[in-house]
């Protein structure tokens, strides 16, 4: 291993905490259903095809991350595993009064996933930390039932090591990391690939210079990182030798590509089957853009056969359209029956199909002529109305008519639960 640089010692002002619920989406199942409470429940994917998550007790029978649930349906059963289809309305709003409490305790927070949020407590003076993560704990579980584990540190990176550290050592689920000593022994403890910004590649080259830690890596000299991992491992020494160098992000930031595919209950031959999904995939688009105020440059279709199937040819093809910077779902599905003619062929057995936007810039930096300008103001009034009606009284009230009726290529979701807090008519009942 090279001889590392001997760091500079800089005084800590930064204070961070990463908050993160154990086992989300197993734990948004229990909170209505108490009776899975000590039992194993796994959450499947999309379409109901592999292992998303995974409560203790499912992680405890070997059950791994990824795994295609038709290779342990036997287990599955055996086992007694309750098994559920993904709950997005669910989680999303379970997360939504999740982060909410979190506001309770600082208004300085940044959501980093559904999950998963980092607060900070740099400004605070005279507070004890471990207190607090103590009651943020107490009040999350008291007000929507989920389990969450608290780490605290000077650094987002040391934040996040602290979470795995209250989540896996300590019972009463918090962990603070704020003196040197402390510091030093928790990247002792951590993997180097569990090390935030340290991905599967660099895990790799890592272990064959005989880094196996935390610790080890941050042994290495900055000169050696920087050439093999660039600033972006340097900044990762630092972050875990307690120098803050990573900012929070109070704004999520906007995404580069919208993407919306599904793979169909059944394989078809028939051009409007696959043409009313791509209608429906191309419209999600367009609303993901509305959320973010994006438009979009590039559409792209693409559709693909079953390359498993036996004795059967495999046919895989896209198509990109350009685009004049929309986010109007008429002017997207438009396109997508524009790219969707080109690239589909008769006689085959489609399993799957998606549309990707791309190229994505800020609505407010649009230029537009006299002639498109009319049209986006009448798109644009159109799609307002729709979205905002489709907020208040459900999704998919108003919807363009390429979109359909068939719902047999949406998600399959057999074993969904209900979506208790977002559905009047799915309310929670409760016999006495």
């Amino acid at each position: 291993m090279p001889k590392a640089d001997i760091p500079n010692k800089t005084k800590k002002t930064s204070m961070y905490a990463l908050i993160d619920g154990n086992n989300f989406y197993a734990s948004c199942e229990r909170v209505f259903n108490p009776a899975l409470r000590d039992k194993p429940v796994v959450v499947l994917s999309n379409n109901d095809g592999i292992i998303v998550a995974r409560s203790n007790e499912a992680k405890a029978l070997g059950i791994k991350m990824g795994t295609p649930a038709f290779e342990i349906k036997k287990l599955l059963q055996q086992q007694k595993v309750f098994a559920f289809s993904s709950n997005y309305a669910l989680y999303g709003d379970m997360s939504q009064r999740m982060m909410q409490i979190f506001t309770e305790f600082t208004p300085d927070i940044e959501i980093y996933s559904i999950d998963e949020a980092f607060l900070d407590f740099s400004d605070f003076k005279n507070i004890d930390l471990r207190q607090t993560g103590l009651d943020i704990r107490r009040r999350v579980y008291k007000y929507i039932g989920i389990p969450v584990s608290v780490g605290l540190a000077p650094t987002k990176t040391l934040a996040k090591i602290a979470n795995r550290i209250a989540k896996k050592m300590m019972k009463n689920g918090v962990a603070l990391i704020d003196t040197p000593e402390k510091i030093e022994k928790a990247l002792q403890l951590t993997p180097v690939e569990e090390v935030w910004g340290i991905g599967r590649q660099h895990t790799r080259f890592l272990h064959r210079h005989q880094v196996k830690t935390a610790f080890d890596f941050t042994r290495l000299p900055d000169a050696f990182i920087r050439k093999k991992m660039s600033v972006t491992g340097l900044r990762t020494k630092k972050e875990l030798l307690g120098t803050s160098c990573i900012p929070m992000e109070y704004e999520p930031q906007p995404r580069k590509a919208v993407r919306t595919a599904r793979t169909f209950a059944q394989t078809t031959t028939d051009f409007e089957y696959v043409a009313e999904a791509v209608a429906t995939f191309a419209s999600a688009c367009g609303e993901k853009l509305r959320r973010q105020n994006s438009v979009a440059n590039l559409l792209t279709v693409f559709v693909r056969t079953n390359k498993f199937a036996q004795n059967k040819t495999y046919y895989a093809n896209s198509f990109t359209v350009q685009l004049s910077a929309t986010n109007s779902s008429i002017d997207l599905i438009k396109a997508a029956h524009k790219a969707l003619h080109i690239i589909f062929k008769e006689g085959y057995e489609y399993k799957k199909a998606g549309v990707l936007v791309s190229g994505l810039r800020p609505d407010k930096h649009r230029q537009l002529t006299l002639f498109e300008r009319q049209n986006y103001v009448k798109h644009k009034q159109i799609m307002q109305v729709i979205d905002r009606l489709n907020a208040q009284h459900g999704y998919k009230l108003l919807k363009i008519a390429a979109e359909g009726q068939s719902r047999a290529w949406r998600l399959r979701q057999e074993y969904r639960s209900k979506r208790y807090t977002t559905r009047w008519d799915e309310l929670i009942e409760i016999r006495v």
